[in-house]
């Protein structure tokens, strides 16, 4: 090998022809794990510098959640001050909990210079508050000060989300300043849309687009201009919510203002979209009755994660039992009602938890609120009836044909047109109840439609059968 050839290595090329690194699927690919995996066993610093240096965040971020725990640390101290520390922002909570753990907080507090200040925020916020001491003394003051101000607001609201770097001007500059100043300052963002303007007491008075600066003369009083910021977010205001202004308002960026409206920082649209997702994930993971897990995380964590909401469903299904109970006697003199009397439960089950997603679905996005609220209600109340009496005649002809008996048929066909109707009902009057309650309908509903319906189904089912063949 020449020179050159030592100074530049070649970088993975795919079998296709093409430097990349994932598959069709959207898969990191093996070989080029590989690849790395080899440097990194080799110290090959040279190497990884120029596969992984010049990666996008995402794609740095999905290398180390593939690479083995001890690559990832070892790939992190090989690159050292080259190391893109944003890219700890896109993996899971656990992995950078493991590699910021290991690493000096000296080299941290270097890193965290280098980022915008609501990745710092972001990797800061789960750290030991010792450990955030310790790095934010390290920090020059201004930044020091700015990210103390983010991570002393609650968590998940916007002021923990926001951006502390952003561009303000005063109204009495003219378009010309402004423009010079864009052009001159070094300490600003990288990237921005928007020129907001204020008062000397940091009061936000309003803002500019930088396409209204772009078309307007340089002699131009930046008041005149200027238009009043409709949507400040306040820096308390949960971050759904600020999500939510911007799915509402088609904002690319928006104000965020303290309790007194001083300009304090602001949100973009990158930080909402990872927030959306957050709190999609969230509400799937919470509907399942499981806790705020990742992928990554140990046997024991996710165990004790998912242990409570299962205690909750095995003293529901105490109950469910305790139905089946009261008609012990008959499911002894006639053995096809154990057979078919999970059918009904099942089924109201499974429709119950189709108007419960729906439900709570609506309510986090705030479609369904109290005027449209009784209509949804009758049309589920439909679709419960139609679906149930749709099912009610396939099942019964089926246990009537499978038992002989169609008196079996016609009961069974009974409970599930019951059990159907009701589990509609509980699948969208719960979340609203739980919702006017104040309680996340996304964490216990599942647990009380599920309770709902194996109660009814099976009393519906148990109580049609003993009634039509008499005590037993």
């Amino acid at each position: 090998m020449d020179g050159q050839e030592a100074q530049n290595p070649a970088p993975y090329v795919s079998e296709r022809g093409e430097a990349e690194i994932y598959d069709e699927d959207g898969v990191v690919l093996a070989p080029f794990l590989a690849h790395i995996g080899a440097a990194i066993a080799d110290r090959d610093t040279l190497t990884l510098k120029h596969e992984v240096g010049d990666l996008h965040q995402s794609e740095l971020g999905d290398v180390l959640e593939a690479l083995q725990p001890e690559q990832r640390q070892a790939l992190v101290e090989l690159l050292g001050a080259d190391f893109d520390f944003s890219a700890l922002t896109e993996v899971d909570d656990t992995i950078r909990q493991d590699i910021v753990d290991r690493l000096p907080n000296a080299q941290i507090a270097q890193a965290m210079q280098a980022l915008d200040s609501d990745d710092a925020v972001y990797i800061l916020e789960d750290l030991d508050q010792q450990d955030q001491d310790e790095i934010l003394a390290q920090l020059p003051f201004t930044e020091r000060i700015r990210l103390r101000r983010s991570l002393d607001y609650p968590e998940e609201t916007a002021g923990r989300r926001m951006q502390t770097e952003f561009v303000a001007v005063p109204p009495f500059w003219t378009v010309g300043q402004t423009i010079d100043y864009m052009r001159e300052d070094n300490n600003l963002p990288d990237r921005f849309t928007q020129i907001f303007v204020i008062d000397p007491g940091f009061k936000l008075l309003g803002a500019i687009d930088l396409d209204q600066i772009l078309r307007t003369k340089r002699a131009v009083k930046v008041e005149e201009v200027m238009h009043e910021t409709r949507h400040a977010i306040p820096a308390t205001m949960d971050q759904e919510e600020a999500a939510r202004e911007f799915e509402q308002y088609d904002l690319l960026s928006a104000a965020v203002v303290d309790e007194n409206e001083r300009l304090v920082g602001i949100l973009t649209i990158d930080d909402v979209v990872d927030v959306i997702q957050q709190e999609a994930e969230e509400d799937l993971l919470r509907m399942g009755g499981v806790g705020d897990e990742e992928l990554s995380d140990s046997v024991f964590s996710t165990s004790r994660s998912r242990v409570p909401w299962l205690l909750v469903n095995l003293f529901t299904a105490f109950l469910a039992a305790s139905v089946i109970g009261l008609f012990d006697r008959t499911i002894e003199h006639i053995v096809a009602l154990a057979v078919l009397m999970p059918i009904v439960a099942g089924m109201g089950g499974n429709a119950g938890s189709q108007t419960m997603t729906v439900t709570v679905r609506a309510l986090a996005t705030r479609d369904l609120d109290i005027y449209n609220a009784w209509r949804i209600i009758r049309r589920e109340m439909g679709v419960g009836f139609i679906n149930g009496v749709i099912f009610a005649v396939l099942i019964g002809i089926v246990a009537a044909t499978w038992f002989q008996d169609p008196n079996l048929g016609g009961i069974i066909a009974a409970a599930m047109i019951i059990n159907m109707f009701v589990a509609a009902l509980a699948g969208i009057l719960i979340p609203l109840l739980l919702d006017r309650l104040h309680v996340d309908p996304a964490v216990a509903s599942a647990v009380f439609v599920t309770t709902v319906t194996d109660v009814v189904g099976f009393f519906a089912f148990l109580g049609l059968a003993t009634w039509w063949f008499g005590p037993v």
